[in-house]
């Protein structure tokens, strides 16, 4: 089954983590969705580092989060925060790359799973 990032999500954001790295937030609508892509294990940091266009290396970590029905992702930012030529000092316009996201999802996928585990 295909199904859009953005109808499944409730927020998709961006932020800093710090002056060096961005962490990337998507935070889905329902626990059953939540629990469908967190089982799939579809975000993982070769997506996220093509996505943003980084190396693999550059991707400090993708993580479930359960009580926030959340998957996170932070990156080392490509310059620091306010750097010269940097341009989102907040990091806050840096999510556009998720909204297009389109995955395939087996039907029926089975919920379970730790918190903070890996996606």
């Amino acid at each position: 089954m295909r199904i859009r990032l953005v109808d499944v999500a409730e927020v998709i954001r961006s932020k800093n983590s710090g002056p060096y790295e961005l962490t990337l937030d998507v935070i889905f609508r329902t626990r059953d969705d939540y629990e469908r892509f967190r089982d799939a294990h579809v975000f993982t940091p070769e997506l996220v580092a093509s996505l943003y266009r980084v190396p693999v290396s550059d991707v400090v970590g993708v993580v479930a989060f359960d009580p926030a029905k959340a998957i996170k992702a932070t990156i080392v930012r490509p310059l620091p925060s306010g750097a010269i030529g940097e341009r989102d000092v907040y990091g806050a316009q840096q999510h556009a790359p998720l909204l297009g996201l389109v995955f395939d999802l087996p039907d029926g996928m089975a919920a379970g799973g730790e918190g903070g585990a890996p996606c």
